[in-house]
């Protein structure tokens, strides 16, 4: 395994979770969603959110402690409410980190701080830009 102590992950402002008999519905990684989501629906979009961050995880090892920047890029002009989007977004992305073994926990004794950035507009491009840096 590859130790690092600093990586960029982009990870999605949306996942599309496949049906059997209709096109795939869009679940975006926000907190309006996740508080009314089926357990087993909200199980299955944690997993495909793994499998989505999954390549720009595997095989490193996150030194630790660290801090964890977060930046949500819009891909409209549209309000955002951006912690909405962070609250989620932390949540899945830290418990992927765990299950993957890139560090040992994502209690506070590793993470010491999340910092939010101001939002910035991409047209058409969106993405939660995440910064996981060592903390010496």
């Amino acid at each position: 395994m590859e130790t690092t102590k600093s990586i960029l992950i982009i990870a999605p402002l949306y996942i599309d979770v496949g049906r059997k008999t209709m096109k795939p519905k869009r679940y975006y990684i926000n907190m309006n969603t996740y508080r009314n989501l089926h357990h087993s629906i909200n199980g299955r979009l944690k997993k495909l959110y793994l499998e989505a961050v999954r390549e720009q995880l595997e095989g490193i090892q996150i030194e630790t402690p660290c801090e964890i920047t977060y930046k949500v890029v819009k891909p409209t002009k549209r309000r955002l409410d951006k912690m909405n989007v962070i609250s989620v977004t932390s949540k899945y992305l830290l418990d992927a980190i765990t299950e993957l073994g890139c560090w040992e926990d994502d209690n506070d004794d590793f993470v010491k701080t999340e910092t939010v950035l101001p939002t910035e507009y991409d047209k058409n491009n969106g993405r939660v830009e995440i910064l996981i840096n060592t903390v010496c």
